[in-house]
């Protein structure tokens, strides 16, 4: 899907993600342009971290998305489980994750995630 028709509006704040899948390629979309902001304000904020690395270089070259699962548990969670592929330093890597979303203060927040193998 085409930046402008997908994550673009997000990024922008013109349009809320409607659910916490959307959000999940958001986040992505988010990493790769090195939106830090963006990842900051999508992000729980009980669970937050101080500092999020991403100017630490060198940085990840992302790769791809591959969403495997998104399960609406009740209308303020949800479930997102993805595959994230990328490079760093010459080295592919993936990321494999089942992450909790919450709905606060109006819109849906990455709470945390259970890396899988």
């Amino acid at each position: 899907m085409d930046y402008a028709a997908c994550c673009g509006p997000y990024h922008a704040h013109t349009r809320l993600p409607p659910d916490a899948a959307a959000l999940m390629r958001a986040r992505y979309s988010a990493y790769v342009k090195n939106l830090e902001a963006y990842v900051r304000q999508t992000w729980h904020p009980q669970t937050c971290p101080h500092a999020l690395g991403m100017e630490t270089l060198p940085r990840p070259q992302w790769l791809g998305l591959e969403l495997r699962a998104h399960d609406q548990i009740d209308a303020q969670h949800a479930t997102v489980e993805f595959v994230a592929r990328y490079k760093l330093n010459g080295r592919a890597y993936r990321l494999h994750e089942v992450s909790r979303f919450e709905h606060h203060a109006g819109q849906w927040r990455y709470v945390d995630g259970e890396q899988k193998a």
